[in-house]
């Protein structure tokens, strides 16, 4: 058999060969490193065994893949550490993941002073270097053998296996685990690891199954690939902003309100003030009409929507089915609300497009385990929106909310943060979804050829769709990796005829609209989340919640300082004065660790000659400045809404 190599080589074989004894013939050293193997585009383990012609490549911890099933290694690893401290922890499931693995374990939480012990646990483990072997068994020998071992996490696993599937187990000394792989060939292999972290997390991802205790961890091939990892957690963490927004009082949680209802603090309150007139503003620039609907409904609204069919689970219902005259819903979207404003009259083929805007609190009802500070939050508020369009208008409509999301996205300076997926119905679960087949591959491609016009880099993901349509969702990830949806952009070719509208078309029959569901910025709850992690909260000058702080250099100044301030106020900055008896250089620090733009210092001199001194997180001392100079130039940059580069700062000299 001829093996054509990554380099272009080919490699000539009498017989059958495994992956690893492949890589042991070119070189030593590279089967030493091998992680795993890819035949002819596919990813197999090192013990796979190639009979025919084929392109193969040995993959190390240098490709994805590789590193890959070092870290999926390294998982096994901890789970055999976890077994031998805790034999009464059942298995779940221990993938690798983008930077690094986890393992789910049915037993109660691990404390940091845990994740120590499982640590050294495991580095006893690596040190025995235990060979790791593979070998599958039929369908009920591997149920039987995971009920010996008391495992009914991997029991359940098996049953919901096809029939035919190949059921693989990787055993490495004591250990043995149901993995599909690929492993490396021995514990030894892993070099440098840590456990970051320990949370909760359902089984399957589903509230009505048990919650399990997942641990995190990170693998690399060099000790100080890790450290430098490390060095990154601890400082992405200062980005957080569950961390950061608390601590600069942008928003704050209660037990006693709620998980998952955050307070807005004034500054952050006044961002989102900032963020809600501006893009109310550009919405109406571009023609959208404003609404403003009821925060709550009937059910009768939502089974005509089919939200109560498919929704319901997610929403915050009021009154009970069973027994009550009359049921309803806290809204957890608004369109049903807007088609009404729309049926309100008849409308003519002149009429359309309809751009409705609103400025919309939502409920949903979202699972415990998924609350996380502003990103998933139960009570939000969101820039939603509905165009009611002729389907000859479809295209130029949905371009125009694409060109308004990437102008909310531009201006905020986060365009070059996101990715772009067309989020697709799954058709081996057609139930969930309205229609046919016919009309989602219809409406599919229109969207497809849509986005092609535009020229946006996108992929597809199949299931992601809503039950009523496909949709652009615009993603963006926090600092720790996890990628949430910013923005969407939907076409829906069903809910016109279940709500029964119609326009009125040249011919003078009626005909039904189609309706594109879109946000212009999204949920501003998670846009200012994103904010704080993607500036550390030192917001661009436009945005920031206090602008300009003056700080006079003593009490003999108040007076001008408050002239100062008052003038600055009167052009529209938000500005305040620091009159603590404290001393100057104390004050300026405060100013910095509250991240401002601007601090104005005022003393003897500035009073005499009507001046302030300017220091700024931009340019540092940027000196004496005439007052009505430093507010022309401040009102310029909030107006263009300039986000300005740093380069000099206080911190840093």
């Amino acid at each position: 058999m001829k093996i054509t190599l990554k380099d272009g080589s080919v490699k000539e074989y009498e017989h059958a060969l495994s992956v690893i004894e492949i890589a042991s013939d070119i070189s030593e050293g590279l089967a030493r490193n091998a992680c795993a193997g890819e035949i002819d585009g596919k990813v197999v383990d090192l013990r796979t065994v190639v009979d025919r012609d084929c392109n193969l490549s040995i993959l190390t911890v240098s490709d994805p893949a590789g590193l890959s099933a070092y870290r999926h290694t390294a998982s096994h690893i901890l789970a055999q550490a976890v077994k031998r401290l805790y034999p009464e922890a059942k298995l779940a499931i221990g993938p690798s993941i983008e930077n690094g693995f986890y393992y789910d374990f049915d037993i109660p939480s691990f404390s940091r002073e845990d994740l120590d012990k499982i640590e050294a646990e495991m580095k006893k483990v690596i040190k025995e270097g235990a060979k790791i072997e593979r070998f599958t068994l039929p369908r009920d020998e591997a149920i039987k053998f995971m009920e010996e071992k008391g495992e009914p996490y991997k029991v359940e696993l098996i049953r919901d296996l096809p029939e035919g599937e190949e059921i693989s187990f990787y055993r490495q000394g004591d250990f043995t685990d149901l993995c599909a792989g690929p492993h490396l060939m021995s514990t030894k292999s892993i070099k440098a690891f840590k456990l970051t972290s320990s949370s909760g997390a359902y089984w399957r991802g589903s509230e009505k199954n048990a919650m399990l205790t997942r641990v995190y961890g990170t693998a690399f091939a060099k000790k100080d690939e890790l450290n430098e990892y490390l060095e990154y957690l601890a400082n992405i963490k200062n980005r957080d902003h569950n961390k950061l927004g608390r601590d600069l009082e942008l928003f704050a949680t209660v037990d006693v309100i709620g998980q998952g209802l955050p307070l807005l603090m004034p500054k952050g309150a006044k961002i989102i003030q900032t963020l809600q007139r501006w893009i109310e503003d550009e919405e109406e620039k571009r023609g959208y009409m404003r609404t403003k609907t009821p925060l709550m409904a009937k059910k009768d609204l939502y089974v005509i929507s089919d939200h109560w069919d498919h929704y319901k689970e997610g929403m915050f219902v009021l009154g009970d089915e069973e027994t009550d005259e009359e049921v309803f819903a806290l809204r957890p979207m608004t369109c049903p609300f807007q088609y009404y404003v729309y049926k309100q009259s008849q409308k003519s083929y002149r009429d359309l497009p309809c751009r409705y805007g609103e400025t919309s609190t939502l409920f949903r009802n979202e699972d415990s385990g998924e609350m996380h500070g502003l990103t998933r939050v139960r009570q939000f508020t969101i820039s939603e929106g509905h165009l009611i369009v002729r389907p000859d208008q479809i295209e130029e409509e949905f371009k125009g909310c694409v060109d308004l999301a990437k102008y909310c996205l531009t201006t905020l300076g986060l365009e070059g943060d996101v990715t772009y997926r067309m989020s697709k119905w799954d058709p081996e679960n057609a139930d969930h979804y309205m229609g046919n087949a016919q009309m989602w591959d219809e409406v599919q491609d229109m969207m497809r050829k849509i986005l092609d016009h535009i020229g946006i880099e996108y992929t597809e993901a199949v299931g992601e769709a809503a039950f009523y349509g496909p949709k652009l969702d615009i993603q963006a990830k926090n600092v720790y990796g996890k990628e949430d949806t910013m923005i969407t952009i939907q076409l829906d070719m069903f809910l016109a005829e279940r709500f029964d509208m119609s326009f009125v078309d040249k011919d003078g029959t009626k005909k039904r609209p189609y309706i594109i569901h879109r946000t212009s910025l999204g949920c501003y709850e998670r846009t200012l989340a994103w904010l704080i992690e993607k500036y550390e909260a030192a917001f661009p000058t436009w945005l920031c919640p206090e602008q300009v702080r003056v700080l006079p250099i003593s009490e003999k100044y108040h007076e001008y300082a408050q002239k100062v301030v008052s003038q600055l106020k009167d052009n529209g900055i938000q500005a305040t004065v620091d009159e603590r008896a404290e001393k100057i250089g104390y004050k300026i620090r405060e100013a910095r660790l509250d991240k401002l733009p601007y601090m104005l210092v005022v003393g003897q001199k500035e009073e005499e000659e009507g001046v302030v001194s300017v220091r700024s997180r931009f340019n540092g001392d940027e000196g004496q400045r005439p007052l009505k100079d430093f507010i022309d130039d401040i009102c310029r940059e909030i107006r263009t809404k300039e986000i300005k580069k740093v380069t000099v700062t206080e911190e840093k000299k």
